[in-house]
């Protein structure tokens, strides 16, 4: 096996760039998504006229169709129409739009979770519905939907290396040039499967940190 570490230190900047890229893009999806998920699962849940059916159709259009192929729609489709994105934006707006669809789903469940009656207890308050998700339903929804939650943000981490088909230089869009030019495909997809690793990692650790301090009022 020719393994060449000398060639892997000296695209160590281009790498470096690209984990930033991936990291930049997917935090900026998962934030984004989640907003979605929270506002989706509201709007269902609330059954708000027109709202409610119009995500339940993106909810089964994004589960239905391959992330790529959204991907493409995203960056070849839309120009069509006027609306032109750049790369970046491109394939945040893609990521989002994917991922916000499981989040709607993920918070929809921790809202059907809850005990119906805390919900009794919240109209015996005087609470309206809204008041009652705001201040009940989706706190407990998210501390509930937290494992879920996290792995969407998990699937969405891996599956930003579809960006890179449409020519973004994140890690694996890095990856993918030297190995058309430099034929290093051993080096390169091994730096793939340990940045991804590590940034997975990294994230499942800093939200079981989160779990633990969302669940610390509730042990004894």
């Amino acid at each position: 096996m020719d393994f060449e570490l000398d060639y892997l230190l000296r695209q160590l900047p281009a790498l470096r760039a690209g984990i930033l890229l991936t990291i930049q893009v997917s935090a900026i999806a998962m934030v984004l998504s989640i907003a979605i998920g929270l506002v989706g699962a509201s709007m269902r849940v609330l059954r708000v006229p027109v709202l409610s059916q119009l995500f339940a159709g993106y909810v089964e259009f994004i589960r239905n169709t391959p992330l790529l192929v959204q991907l493409f729609f995203v960056f070849f489709g839309l120009p069509a129409i006027g609306l032109t994105l750049s790369l970046f934006w491109s394939g945040v707006l893609a990521l989002t739009l994917w991922a916000g669809a499981f989040q709607t789903e993920n918070v929809r469940g921790g809202l059907s979770a809850i005990a119906s009656g805390l919900r009794e207890a919240a109209r015996a308050l005087g609470l309206t519905r809204g008041q009652y998700l705001r201040l009940v339903g989706l706190p407990l929804a998210v501390r509930t939907g937290l494992p879920a939650i996290l792995n969407t943000c998990v699937s969405l981490v891996k599956n930003s290396a579809y960006v890179s088909a449409i020519g973004l230089q994140d890690l694996a869009g890095v990856a993918f040039d030297r190995i058309a030019s430099d034929f290093r495909a051993f080096e390169m997809l091994a730096v793939l499967l340990v940045g991804y690793l590590a940034l997975v990692l990294s994230l499942s650790a800093a939200v079981r940190a989160l779990e633990h301090r969302l669940q610390a009022p509730f042990r004894a």
